[in-house]
């Protein structure tokens, strides 16, 4: 089976990102992308499927967080 996206890169527990942005769940870093869009698309992908999760997008450079939040 061949896949033509790259899969994001799981982080580790307790190391705060240098670079790109991350998808954050209720407070807890899942995966890493190289830019906001691949991780904007996969955060909104998730607040779909389960509107009950608190999903932020974290800029590492900046070290910021985005809510994600879907539109009506």
């Amino acid at each position: 089976m061949s896949n033509d996206t790259e899969r994001p890169k799981n982080l580790s527990v307790n190391i705060l990102p240098s670079e790109g942005y991350v998808v954050e769940i209720d407070g807890k870093f899942k995966s890493e992308y190289g830019t906001s869009e691949e991780a904007l698309k996969a955060a909104l992908e998730l607040k779909k499927k389960y509107p009950q999760i608190q999903v932020k997008m974290y800029d590492a450079k900046e070290r910021t967080r985005t809510p994600v939040e879907l539109s009506d």
